[in-house]
């Protein structure tokens, strides 16, 4: 008798779940807020959430369907959020009212490597914010630069030992050696011996940013799910991998700072005191005690934050050199003249005064911003300046630097790589929220400068001794990686990297 009940059982069963993911898909239309027609259970991301498309392209293509509107309303899942195209918009949430948002809303378990100083929200992130801004002054990175510098000699010998063998090289990975080493040496006092090391751990490492997780996913469906049932985002074997590596710095420097000034030495002095303080960002006190936790999630942070990053921009920035070859022609002089007034030698005023090579780096992060969106919290109700919108508590705010990085707005023909675009008077004449690849306000990106820096030093060095040509598996159409959580080449970027005859 069950038998003829099972078809109007599932009828049932199929409408209850439609009608439950899709049950908040008239909150912008209610409000008068356009944007792209939602699909059921995936809302707007199902490109993303199929890993067809890397999210950062989805934000970016969404920011494109609506060139007049100021705010577009979308649905991350069933939730609804707002993407935010308005410059003006974007800086009062940014900067001038930043008070309102300046969580990200990405928290998530705790002991999971949570508490890192780019997941946390809240006390927690702006008592380690205060406490960690002191290692990225410029007095600090210039007691770093020795150990990058020795790290960008050990690469530079390494490419030229592999082009006696071949010419093209899958570029990502190769720089991703040098990063890890810079990121290693100058964060944790950890040396790697040989390129194989390097290679090894570059695997493990690797396979934690493109393995696809869907954890993210279910705080989208959730919001604050994960926090409350202690999950986190990575498996627990990333949480094994920074254990391990935090536990064997301690034992090595018996728990001491060891007088590197290092990261691990930061962490090893704020260990030392129990728990830290700080009411810089208002008049309440805020603690958080330096569990071995704590000290797990800046380890990760700082490292995938470290090398990644850096060698992914480096990356695309050869790319474009190697396409190129007249802006290479131009940053060439310029390095072969810095070094040549410097003695011969490169440093770390020598990279910092560079304008044009400054200019290049500028424009590949232009064209390839790394961490896509950006992404905010309202902590409390507010009326976007300019619209009839209000943004309810809890509500999550991104912004598409992409979208904006290739708006014609804000830059003339923006898929041409040029790095005029960054002198100082073309530089004026743009909104100042027009160029945001490390974000803006008092949660920007606290390792800009030591990517910079780092980044900077490793061309400088390569562009000295070779030049980079196309080869013929370049790809001149590269698309982004849908797996990494990051913006990334998919496939990688091939080049052939040339000795120059006219240097010895």
């Amino acid at each position: 008798m069950w038998v003829f009940y099972l078809p109007v059982v599932i009828s049932v069963l199929a409408v209850a779940l439609y009608y439950y993911f899709t049950r908040t898909f008239n909150y912008w239309k209610n409000r008068n807020v356009r944007g792209p027609e939602p699909t059921v259970f995936f809302g707007n991301l199902k490109d993303s959430v199929l890993r067809r498309k890397n999210i950062g392209v989805v934000m970016e293509e969404m920011y494109n369907m609506f060139p007049d509107e100021k705010v577009i309303g979308i649905y991350r899942m069933t939730t609804p959020c707002v993407l935010v195209r308005d410059l003006d918009i974007v800086k009062h949430i940014m900067i001038k009212d930043f008070e309102v948002f300046s969580d990200r809303g990405l928290e998530f378990s705790k002991e999971g490597l949570g508490q890192n100083l780019f997941h946390a929200d809240g006390d927690t992130w702006r008592t380690l914010r205060n406490r960690f801004t002191p290692i990225f002054t410029s007095g600090k990175l210039k007691n770093m630069f020795y150990l990058m510098h020795e790290g960008a000699d050990n690469f530079i010998d390494h490419v030229s030992k592999e082009c006696e063998k071949h010419q093209e090289f899958e570029i990502h990975t190769l720089l991703q050696t040098y990063t890890m080493s810079t990121i290693s040496s100058c964060a944790f006092g950890v040396s790697y011996d040989t390129i194989s090391d390097k290679l090894d751990t570059l695997a493990i490492v690797d396979k934690i940013i493109s393995e696809p997780s869907y954890a993210i996913e279910l705080d989208m469906m959730y919001p604050g799910l994960l926090p409350k049932l202690n999950l986190s985002i990575f498996p627990s074997v990333v949480h094994k991998f920074f254990k391990n590596l935090v536990n064997t710095i301690v034992t090595q420097r018996n728990g001491k700072p060891s007088g590197r000034n290092d990261f691990m030495d930061l962490i090893l002095e704020l260990r030392q005191m129990g728990e830290i303080t700080s009411n810089k960002y208002g008049n309440n006190m805020s603690t958080l005690e330096i569990t071995e936790s704590v000290m797990c999630a800046q380890a990760f942070v700082f490292y995938i934050a470290g090398y990644e990053t850096s060698a992914t921009t480096m990356a695309y920035l050869t790319y474009q050199l190697a396409l190129n070859p007249d802006i290479q022609n131009k940053l060439i002089a310029e390095i072969d003249e810095a070094i040549k007034a410097n003695g011969g030698k490169v440093t770390y005023d020598t990279v910092k005064e560079m304008k044009y090579l400054n200019k290049v780096f500028d424009e590949t992060l232009r064209m390839y911003s790394i961490v896509e969106p950006l992404q905010r919290k309202a902590i409390r109700d507010y009326k976007l300046p300019g619209t009839d919108v209000v943004i309810e508590k809890d509500t999550i705010v991104l912004i598409s630097p992409r979208g904006i990085h290739y708006d014609p707005k804000y830059y003339d023909n923006p898929k041409q790589f040029n790095p005029d675009r960054f002198d100082a008077e073309e530089v004026g004449k743009r909104h100042p929220c027009a160029y945001l690849p490390f974000g803006l306000g008092q949660r920007n990106c606290i390792g800009m400068r030591f990517g910079r820096l780092q980044s900077l030093l490793c061309i400088t060095k390569l562009l000295s001794k070779f030049r980079l040509e196309p080869s013929k598996n370049t790809d001149r159409n590269l698309q982004v990686e849908p797996y990494r959580f990051i913006i990334g080449p998919k496939g990688g970027i091939r080049l052939n990297i040339v000795p120059r005859k006219d240097v010895s």
